[in-house]
């Protein structure tokens, strides 16, 4: 966030954090306050049960608490969710991604 891409935070711009239960947590608050600071809307995947990123957080997104290690694993699906609801909304097709080319092998 820092030098660069909070300048470009206002109130058309949302921001996905993930801020789970880890060692980084409290820095991850700080950096939403700044985006709220900035009248940015926050989009949270979120330890189950942590009302503090919740109260923060325009929407949060709860993933069960698990061991710091499954994290990364538990916080992809709310988050490829996000991407496909937001794909649909906008009339993309989801099946069939622009640029996107199948390499096949022939032997």
């Amino acid at each position: 966030m820092k030098h660069g891409p909070i300048a470009l935070i206002d109130e058309n711009v949302p921001v996905v954090a993930i801020v789970t239960k880890s060692g980084v947590r409290d820095k991850m608050l700080s950096n939403i306050e700044e985006v709220k600071a900035r009248g940015g809307l926050v989009i949270a995947v979120v330890t189950q049960n942590d009302a503090d990123v919740v109260k923060k957080a325009d929407f949060a997104l709860s993933v069960p608490d698990v061991d710091e290690l499954l994290v990364p694993i538990l916080s992809i699906i709310p988050l490829q969710l996000l991407a496909y609801h937001i794909s649909v909304l906008r009339g993309c097709d989801v099946d069939q991604p622009r640029n996107l080319a199948k390499s096949v092998t022939v032997e």
